[in-house]
């Protein structure tokens, strides 16, 4: 028995590894569609109008079926195990085909209101700006149809054990829409438009044979009447209250940007989505991995033993986000430069994204936390709090972000971000002790303030080097070269401080690169 679940165990750790690696690729190729869409059309109105359609499907999407998916599983596997595979089956027919129908809904009237959403998305569009913006969103409205779909398939796949296929559907997207763009400058711009609804549709198409693996079939039936989606609405409803408060607040700051320069939602964006790679990278992969462990715990009333480990997840956090802050803020300017400043994206939308990088840059430590204590109440089956907090988030964020914008432009819109985020991720601290009791909050500020310090004397090294020492290098080897030393000092750094967490984080990565003995 022991056996047959270590064997179990061993699966899931190699399954994870898989899915870490599979992301990492989803977000790199999602970086090169950014880094295409700048160098074709740089940080302008085009490109603004694009990101400002992309972003208003994507809301209603969000909307849509965000909360939806996440309820989906467990309501799925709570009827297969009362009632038999054939009643989940049916259940998944009639949520799909509920699904459309309000999708459907959604659609028309998107298509009726367009120009009035994206006035609300980007106040400053007027002229062909707003036409294209307008024409754009309608044409990418009809990709909802398909992204819905994905979403609910994509959870009955993972039902069967089968991971990996749904976490590779952003690879056919982000390859598609690069094509897109790419067409888009050699015919007509609708391409763009039009290569978003493709990539939709390819997303859906590629679950197709994993799908029929599982001898799934179609039903079309429709009963909103019955139970079991009544159910499911009470679980979802809170949860697309936490979804539509961030969607507020990123509607407010596309808003703001519009109306303060031309390419400011562009150079908004791009900050926005390096800053998500990075948080992608070095803290929803460890995250990802750590926490069915953390929710194993939560269920099974472990109290000790939780509270070590979100200690530790969080010191984990702290040791790899904050010299990664540190480094992009001080790096900003040549990292947006090797990345972006090519083609059509010129000194003033590099000027522009950099300042905005910066900023968010120094609520990254605030992010990485939010994301893990809020994952943590959800394993206590507490969704209310993240709710509250988000809403607090929001509120903050839309007040800073209208007075700093005042003063400093789209970067103080990031910076009130960053804000909002240290201030919210403290609040969630605070919940959460009060909650489940100390939970090793000493060791975690011990661990901050050594590793603030390294990080610090690593920042000062990096600056020196990149602004005094390696000036008339290559940018591409000279950012290289300073990362390396930069790296190597601030390991040096926290060994010789005795930071535990460091040997904490080498183990879990050892463990997971070394061949397993039998």
């Amino acid at each position: 028995m022991k056996r047959k679940e270590g064997q179990i165990i061993e699966t899931i750790k190699k399954t994870a590894v898989l899915l870490m690696v599979i992301t990492i690729l989803s977000k790199v190729t999602g970086f090169l569609r950014d880094i295409t869409l700048s160098y074709f059309y740089g940080a302008t109105s085009t490109s603004d109008a694009y990101i400002i359609s992309i972003t208003i499907t994507s809301v209603l999407f969000s909307l849509i079926i965000s909360g939806i998916s996440t309820a989906y599983i467990p309501m799925f596997k709570r009827i297969e195990h009362s009632e038999g595979q054939r009643s989940a089956t049916y259940f998944t027919n009639n949520l799909i085909n509920i699904v459309l129908i309000v999708t459907t809904a959604v659609i028309v009237i998107g298509l009726l209101f367009s120009d009035v959403l994206v006035k609300l998305f980007a106040l400053g569009f007027d002229g062909e700006t707003l036409r294209i913006a307008v024409l754009f969103t309608r044409i990418g409205l009809v990709g909802i149809y398909f992204t819905s779909v994905t979403q609910i398939f994509s959870g009955y796949l993972q039902l069967y054990g089968k991971f990996t296929v749904p976490a590779m559907v952003g690879l056919p997207f982000n390859f598609i829409i690069i094509i897109s763009i790419i067409v888009s400058t050699q015919t007509n711009i609708i391409a763009l438009a039009i290569g978003s609804v493709l990539a939709a549709f390819i997303q859906l198409i590629f679950l197709f044979p994993s799908l029929k693996k599982t001898n799934y079939r179609y039903v079309p039936i429709v009963q909103f009447n019955d139970e079991k989606i009544k159910k499911m609405a009470v679980i979802v409803f809170p949860i697309m209250i936490g979804i539509s408060i961030d969607q507020i607040n990123l509607m407010v700051d596309k808003t703001l940007a519009s109306t303060l320069v031309e390419g400011g939602v562009s150079a908004l964006t791009y900050a926005s989505r390096l800053n998500d790679f990075v948080q992608g990278i070095f803290v929803l992969s460890f995250v990802t991995v750590m926490f069915p462990l953390i929710s194993k715990m939560a269920v099974q009333k472990n109290k000790e033993d939780f509270k070590q480990s979100i200690s530790e997840v969080i010191s984990v956090v702290i040791l790899i986000v904050v010299p990664a802050s540190v480094g992009i803020m001080i790096l900003a300017e040549p990292i947006i430069r090797l990345l972006f400043g090519h083609g059509h994206f010129d000194e003033r939308a590099i000027e522009m994204t950099t300042h905005a990088l910066f900023f968010y840059s120094i609520g990254m430590i605030g992010y990485g936390i939010r994301e893990i204590l809020n994952r943590t109440f959800y394993s206590l089956q507490d969704t209310k709090t993240p709710m509250y907090n988000a809403s607090m988030a929001v509120i903050l964020n839309i007040i800073l972000s209208i007075i700093l914008s005042y003063f400093m432009g789209i970067s103080g819109i990031a910076l009130a971000t960053s804000i909002s985020a240290l201030f919210c991720s403290t609040l969630l601290v605070i919940k959460l002790r009060k909650k489940i009791g100390a939970f090793g909050l000493k060791g975690n500020f011990i661990t901050f303030m050594k590793v603030t310090f390294a990080s610090s004397v690593m920042g000062g090294g990096v600056y020196i080097f990149n602004n005094y020492i390696l000036t008339d290098w290559n940018v591409f080897l000279k950012m290289s070269v300073v990362i390396l030393i930069g790296s190597s000092i601030y390991f040096l750094l926290i060994t010789l401080l005795k930071v535990k967490e460091s040997k904490l984080l080498v183990n879990f990565l050892v463990d997971k690169i070394r061949p397993k003995q039998t």
